[in-house]
């Protein structure tokens, strides 16, 4: 229904962009600076993009920081942004389902498939039973090797629609991808004799990073972190948290982590946040945060529970 209520919206939309358009298209050719213009839908996009471009382009970030990417459709002052863009970074068609369809409906403008050429992973178990989508785990930037292949083919095309400063961005995206390779081997260097394996999250979030790394991330719900356990699924997380000794249940900052504490309350264990970077405000990118530092943090958090028996 989601789906139909946006093609519908879109419909209407491209019909009245493509009128103003008509008299519009002149002048912005004439007012466009020699920059690059790229939009990207939420945060990991926008900064591997941003490391790559540097001051070479006009980087522009869609979804607020305190909105969940899973939820959000583009407004049409979105559409007339990406509309008026060279290219479009979106992770995947399976978190932002709106891209494939809007990509029909806009000629101009390049989309980009951030996670192309990377193989997919089924959801959970009960993300299954409870819907009939995809299934696909789409959050692939938590894994730092992933993230690398997400910068290269960002990178491709960044190049692909500018050549002229392609040395430029492939210098500035490999000194990024080094970054990265130095993320993963912190996490492989500390994770690797780790007494503890499993770890609860408050969705399935973290399943890349737990392959990569040798981990059993186990989910109280699937890929979307609004879905509501059943008080069956709650009571086999009761019992593997105190099987195993779990002292930490993991929740995240953006969505209500009023399940997580629910069942820490259950078990007698603690909650922390575990992020799955889906949105930094301003304010934290004016400190200092970034991508890198928040993986660095979510390693310290997972420390806490994993490296003590």
């Amino acid at each position: 229904m989601k789906r139909f209520r946006f093609m519908v919206f879109l419909s209407l939309l491209m019909c009245s962009l493509a009128i103003a358009g008509c008299s519009n298209d002149e002048s912005q050719s004439n007012s466009k600076d020699s920059k690059l213009h790229i939009a990207t839908t939420f945060y990991p996009m926008y900064e591997f993009t941003k490391n790559i471009t540097k001051d070479k382009a006009q980087v522009d970030l869609l979804i607020p920081a305190n909105v969940e990417p899973h939820d959000w459709d583009p407004s049409p002052k979105d559409i007339e942004k990406i509309q008026k863009s060279d290219l479009l970074i979106y992770n995947s068609p399976e978190l932002e389902t709106w891209a494939p369809d809007l990509q029909k409906s806009i000629n101009n403008v390049k989309f980009v498939n951030a996670s192309k050429g990377i193989s997919l992973i089924k959801g959970s178990k009960e993300e299954e039973e409870g819907d009939k989508g995809s299934h696909l785990d789409p959050h692939v930037w938590l894994d730092p090797v992933l993230a690398q292949k997400e910068v290269e083919n960002i990178t491709k095309a960044i190049v692909a629609k500018d050549p002229e400063h392609k040395a430029y961005y492939e210098k500035n995206s490999q000194a990024y991808i080094q970054q990265l390779k130095q993320l993963d081997h912190l996490y492989r260097t500390t994770l690797e004799n780790a007494p503890k394996k499993e770890f609860i999250t408050q969705h399935t979030a973290f399943s890349y990073l737990a392959k990569e790394y040798g981990l059993k991330q186990v989910p109280i719900s699937g890929l979307t972190p609004e879905q509501e356990p059943s008080p069956a699924r709650l009571a086999e997380l009761k019992k593997f948290a105190k099987k195993h000794q779990v002292k930490i249940i993991y929740f995240e900052e953006i969505a209500s982590p009023k399940v997580a504490q629910t069942l820490a309350n259950e078990v007698g264990a603690k909650t922390e946040v575990l992020s799955p970077l889906e949105g930094l405000t301003k304010e934290e990118q004016d400190k200092g945060l970034n991508y890198v530092k928040i993986m660095k943090r979510n390693l310290d958090s997972l420390k806490k529970s994993l490296m003590n028996p």
